[in-house]
């Protein structure tokens, strides 16, 4: 047997490798389950600060939180600093002037998760989409199309505002975010956001000052305005906004009251119950309003145009910018990727045709065309219109939209309520 001194370390030395090596082994147990970013209850929170070199953003801060019951603060430096550490990805969105950069737009839109109530519902919600998505593809305009209920508590015409809060955190690139209800209509496909026009303000949409802000008790009208299309700019005011929109929804334990306020308030409105449009009127028709001034009630184009003044006159409008296109070089036929060029020229052709006026008084063609009450999906229609007014419109308008953009592949449909093609000549439309 060797020699005992020769097998057996000296006791000092053993102990130190033990030491060493459970403190390596906490460090790195330490390491492993360390956040960086401070949790609830935990002391201060994450601040932006993140630059060019530095990833970490305000999707790092668990304070910051995608549903409405969770206001967030700072949201204005917030974008900035998340604009300071992706420059990359904001440089990517195209070769775009920068003016228009700062001006990015997210269209946003839905319908129910379930299928339809109404015979062929689901596929007039198609049809529906795809519109929308041939108007993205032709501007370059990032489309999201929500099929859940974010919140649902917050269904019906409730549902739009967390999907809007929960698209301007994912989308802190977008200055401004596009809602267009799923039964409304892009009717021309030329026509351009004109965003410089709304600069001063935070929120567009189509209505008439008269009708909102008129103070005699008799004037307010819950329609003074339409709620199914709206753009909000992305900043920290449109979500405060937005916030006390939401208060007067199904979440508020004053919903109740809310519906007796406001038909009580408009004489016009003929249920009791708290719905988006009329406590939008109620928010910016009340005295000392914080949010009026950056409101813009838009009414010098069809930003939405009720369907029933706009589907007869279609066919008039297609026979009048036809024979605006026989007398220029616009029927010449070109890429779908030329579309913006020969928008422009076209819109610039309109006023020496007679076609510069829009509305009921004019003819150019109508932005968009909302079917409101015509529910496409549930079946569940305003007892005012009769028979198939509603189904036989809405495949007038989208059949519209539809010829605009089957041009640039040679087609158009066979009639106005036809789901028929048929290939255009080659000088369209000098020869028909």
């Amino acid at each position: 047997m060797p020699p005992r001194s020769a097998t057996t370390k000296a006791p000092w030395l053993s102990d130190a490798l033990l030491f060493t090596a459970g403190a390596a082994a906490a460090t790195v147990l330490l390491l492993a389950f360390a956040n960086p970013f401070p949790q609830p209850g935990e002391g201060d929170y994450y601040h932006p600060t993140s630059g060019p070199g530095d990833g970490r953003t305000f999707y790092d801060d668990p304070r910051v939180a995608y549903t409405v019951d969770r206001p967030i603060t700072g949201w204005d430096a917030k974008r900035a600093a998340w604009a300071r550490a992706h420059p990359d990805l904001l440089s990517a969105a195209s070769g775009k002037e920068k003016e228009e950069e700062e001006e990015r737009v997210l269209m946003v839109s839905g319908s129910q998760p379930s299928p339809c109530a109404s015979r062929g519902g689901d596929h007039l919600l198609t049809r529906l989409l795809k519109n929308k998505i041939d108007y993205c593809r032709l501007h370059g305009v990032p489309l999201l199309y929500n099929t859940a209920l974010l919140r649902p508590s917050m269904d019906r015409y409730w549902a739009k505002i967390p999907l809007v809060r929960a698209a301007m955190v994912a989308h802190p690139d977008a200055e401004w975010v596009w809602w267009v209800d799923s039964d409304a209509v892009l009717t021309d496909m030329d026509f351009r956001l004109p965003l410089r026009r709304y600069r001063a303000h935070n929120l567009v949409v189509h209505g008439w000052p008269r009708l909102v802000f008129q103070e005699k008790e008799s004037a307010p009208s819950w329609t003074g305005l339409n709620a199914g299309v709206f753009l909000v700019r992305n900043c920290q005011w449109s979500l405060d906004f937005m916030d006390a929109w939401a208060a007067m929804g199904p979440d508020s334990p004053d919903y109740a009251r809310w519906g007796k306020v406001l038909k009580a308030t408009f004489r016009d409105k003929l249920f009791d119950e708290s719905d988006d449009q009329s406590a939008l009127v109620y928010m910016l028709r009340r005295s000392g309003s914080p949010w009026r001034d950056k409101v813009f009630l838009e009414n010098g184009y069809y930003f939405q145009g009720y369907w029933v003044e706009i589907v007869g006159r279609l066919g008039n409008v297609t026979d009048k910018y036809e024979a605006m296109e026989r007398r220029s070089a616009l029927r010449r036929r070109h890429a779908e990727r030329e579309h913006a060029a020969y928008a422009a020229a076209r819109d610039a052709t309109l006023p020496g045709a007679g076609l510069a006026e829009s509305g009921v008084h004019g003819w150019r063609r109508p932005f968009v065309t909302h079917f409101t009450g015509c529910q496409p999906c549930s079946g569940q229609r305003n007892e005012d219109y009769s028979g198939n007014t509603c189904d036989d419109g809405m495949r007038r308008a989208l059949n519209f939209a539809d010829d605009q953009v089957l041009r640039a592949y040679g087609f158009r449909h066979a009639g106005p309520l036809s789901d028929e093609v048929q290939p255009l000549p080659f000088d369209y439309p000098v020869k028909q």
